[in-house]
């Protein structure tokens, strides 16, 4: 039930700083209000993960992975 209120909380927010943004993007900047989306969407949903899933693997554990190897062929 937190999950399902904490989600909306962020669906709220993020449609009160669209509505709120919508306006002072000029009609003529289309890729502007294209990014716009593109930003708030991705944004939104990771936003969304992070509520449903906290222990997710953040960039540095990528990082770590990535290099692991190489820092033990150096030790």
């Amino acid at each position: 039930m937190p999950n399902i209120v904490n989600a909306i909380g962020i669906t709220l927010l993020v449609g009160l700083i669209a509505l709120y943004e919508w306006p002072k993007i000029n009609p003529e900047q289309k890729k502007e209000k294209k990014a716009f989306v593109v930003l708030s969407v991705i944004g939104w949903g990771l936003a969304l993960l992070l509520v449903y899933f906290p222990n997710i693997a953040g960039p540095n554990d990528l990082i770590d992975f990535i290099y692991q190897p190489i820092t033990k062929m150096m030790e």
